[in-house]
Formats: C-alpha cells, structure tokens, sequence
C-alpha cells in the first residue's frame, strides 16, 4: 500500500465523479449490491462498531411507498433512478460489538448512555456512508447523495420496529448528463485548514 492511486482512480473517485440527477435505464444487479457491502464494510470505524445499516429500494412498489417521503425536488430523480439507497444508522449497535470487538467489552461503552450512544452512531455511519460513496463509484456506479426527505416517515415506513433510523439517502445507478449541474467551486487550502 505504498505506491499512490492512478489518476484514473482518482479521478473516478473524486476528480471527475459528480452528484448525478439523471439516470440511464440500466439495472443495478443484486450482485453488485452485494459486493458494494463487502467493500464498504471494510473501512475502519471507532471500536468497530459498524452502525450503518441500508436498505436497497428497487422495486417500484418501495419506490412507490418512498416517493412521499422525499422533497418535491427529490421525486423524479429518485423513482427514476436504479436504486435509492436508505443510510441508517442502527442505535442499537453496540449489541453487536461482542461479535466486532471481541477482544474487550465494547458493549458497556454504550449501555444506557444515549448521547454517546447517538452520537457515535451519527458520526460513524456517516462515515460509513461516504465510504460507500467511493466503493460505489469504484465498482463503476453513479451517486447522487441527498439529505430532501422527511425522515419520520423514512423511519416509519421503513425501519418502523427497529432501533435504525434514516440518515440521507442515495441514488445509485448510471447517471447521464441531464440535469448535470456544473460544478460548484470549493474551498481552498487555506480556507478550510491550517497546519501547526
């Protein structure tokens, strides 16, 4: 792991990668979800904890049943996109920690301790999702990553039971040039660090 990326890599994951809106009609496979997980599952997260949990919304009754919960802007490039991609953040996952840190007692970290509980669940699997960003984009798909939803009733219809709720969602697919907004500037150097 000692020599750096290709442009070409870096390009596809970051240089030339865009938020797409618009999407061609091509289907994402089943196992290509499948091996997106087993990208993402590897990037690095505090004490293991892994909190991200998604639901993979294809078909058109659960796009159907999705398409109220999202913004108005958000409708159209979602029920025409692939796949939308619900982000969730499972507050329950210390309960996994025996099995993703069996080496101490993880679990009594989080016990009855609900700040840190939703705090560490946020900050992860947002993490985790922007891990699945990349992986996505480095198995060939397009993103298109939004927060336009209301996430009550994400959470109701989706994880209603659970102990998962909504963070943001994302389409995936291929994208195409409609709809392509140029890109926005960002921040330079200076402006968004300092080194002491």
């Amino acid at each position: 792991m000692t020599e750096p990326l290709s442009q070409e890599a870096l390009d596809t994951l970051f240089l030339e990668a865009r938020t797409y809106n618009a999407w061609q009609d091509k289907e994402v496979s089943d196992e290509l979800l499948h091996k997106l997980h087993d990208l993402v599952k590897m990037g690095p997260t505090s004490a293991n904890c892994c909190p991200m949990r998604v639901i993979f919304v294809k078909s058109d009754e659960a796009k159907e049943k999705l398409k109220p919960c999202l913004s108005e802007g958000n409708q159209d490039k979602t029920m025409s996109a692939p796949v939308c991609a619900i982000i969730g953040m499972d507050m329950e996952f210390y309960e996994k920690l025996p099995k993703l840190f069996p080496h101490t007692d993880a679990k009594s970290w989080f016990v009855g301790k609900e700040k840190f509980i939703e705090s560490t669940a946020f900050r992860n699997s947002s993490l985790q999702g922007g891990y699945f960003i990349l992986a996505a984009r480095a198995l060939g798909l397009d993103c298109g990553p939004m927060s336009g939803f209301n996430q009550k009733m994400v959470n109701e219809t989706f994880f209603e039971g659970t102990s998962i709720k909504a963070n943001f969602l994302c389409n995936l697919g291929y994208g195409t040039e409609e709809n392509l907004f140029p890109r926005s500037p960002r921040l330079d150097f200076d402006e968004a660090n300092k080194i002491l």
